[in-house]
Parts: C-alpha cells; structure tokens; sequence
C-alpha cells in the first residue's frame, strides 16, 4: 500500500502549551480513519497539521510521499472543517458555486470548461443533491451542507478527504445517510480521516481508529482498537468510555 499521510515525531503547541506530544502515525491510501479523543485533546490541529494546514514545532509531516511543506496539489485534498457551515452561509453563493470552487485548482487562470461543469454535474448527482444545485448554500440544512461539502472536494479530484465532526446539528436520518456516503466513497478508493464525536458511530464505519489525548494512545483495526483498554486509560470515567460518547472539541 501506498501512504497518504505519514507523521513522525510531531509536536506543537500553543504560546509554550504542548497541544500535539511526540505523534508519529502512517494512514495509507484507502484506510478509513477515525480519530477520537476527549475534549482539548488536539484533535483538529493533529488534523491540520497532517493536511499541511499548520506546521509541527518539531517533526516530519509527509502528504502521498512528498514533504507537506513542498505538497503543492491540494486538489488532492478534501477538507471539511467545522467552520465550513459558518463560513458559506455568510456568503449569497449556490450550492453549485459552492462545489465549482473544487475546480479551481484544476483551471487555474482559465474561465471553467464543459468538462469541468460537467465534473460538478456529476459531483453533485454522486452526494444526491443536483436538484438542490442553484439553492442558496445558505438555505440548506447541516446535512445537506455537508453533501455540498463533499461534492466540493469529489469536483477537485480528492483522493483524500478530512472531516472535523461533520455532523454536529445534522438530524438523525441525514447523519445514517452522510456516513452511507463515507462508506461509499470509501470503497471507490477515497481515504477518509474522520474527527467525531460519537464513538460507536466510528467503530460501526472506520476501519481503523486512533485515540488523541495530547499524545498519540492507540492506532490499530477496529475491533482490536475497541479491546485494547484505550478508551477507559483515556477517557477515565467508565460511564464514558461504555457508552462510547465523550463530549466534543479539538
């Protein structure tokens, strides 16, 4: 297998504070990884750090074998921030502006091609949300906004796609949906690094899952990661740890 990730001795931390201790960590192409840990543990800025979004105090970060600092296709990159919502639904765009922005790196200079718009044609028929194309991003609900997202990152080509708790405020049904589509893609050959929350909704989807606390606890399959222990060690309470739901944030 090809790596898509790879981290070795990184650390960071802010104004002195460590936030990210010592992590190496390899996720290879197709892997579908879901990183968990309690509140504060430095979950969003490990994933920054892997897509070259920030850069470690110390240590190496490697994007498909090249050094982050050097990555210059971020087409390659798919990412879905938990400040995604916020940020579109500031501005008067459509759902269809919204995912021929993943096209831009591949037209540079150029005004957007047949082939492009027929690329964000079919990126939105993939989420299921082409009838939803000329719709303010603004009007939509978390769920639908999370498949424009990711209709986004499919129109630039991603083969690889990050997710910071995508589905915080998205209703029940749309959550069973959104990851149907993880799995989805992820059988197409997408690598998906997933933050979330919900413990059991991972274990039930990754097929590999990481604990962060600081420092990086466990890296393993699934069902060897839910055995391991990592998640009392961790999480400390066992009313926590058994019900698999340790609250939100980095």
């Amino acid at each position: 297998m090809t790596t898509a990730i790879a981290l070795e001795d990184v650390s960071f931390a802010y104004d002195h504070q460590p936030v990210v201790s010592d992590v190496s960590i390899s996720i290879e192409e197709g892997e579908f990884l879901g990183l968990i840990g309690p509140n504060g543990s430095g979950k969003t800025t490990l994933l920054k750090i892997m897509l070259g979004l920030r850069t470690p105090d110390t240590g190496s970060v490697e994007l498909f074998g090249e050094s982050a600092s050097e990555f210059s296709d971020g087409a390659r990159l798919g990412y879905v921030s938990q400040q995604s919502s916020e940020a579109d639904s500031m501005m008067p765009i459509t759902v269809r502006e919204v995912v021929e922005m993943g096209r831009y790196p591949h037209a540079g200079l150029r005004r957007l091609s047949d082939d492009d718009h027929a690329t964000v044609d079919d990126s939105l028929a993939r989420v299921d949300i082409d009838h939803l194309a000329d719709r303010r991003i603004s009007q939509l609900s978390g769920g639908q906004k999370q498949r424009a997202y990711i209709a986004r990152a499919l129109a630039s080509e991603a083969d690889l796609l990050a997710l910071d708790e995508p589905t915080v405020g998205v209703d029940a049904d749309s959550v069973d949906r959104f990851y149907d589509l993880l799995d989805e893609l992820n059988a197409n050959g997408i690598t998906v690094v997933l933050i979330e929350h919900d413990i059991g909704v991972v274990a039930d989807h990754a097929d590999t899952m990481a604990c962060l606390d600081c420092e990086l606890y466990e890296h393993c399959e699934t069902e060897q990661f839910l055995e391991s222990g990592v998640l009392e060690q961790v999480y400390s309470s066992a009313r926590v740890a058994s019900s698999w739901a340790p609250a939100t944030g980095d």
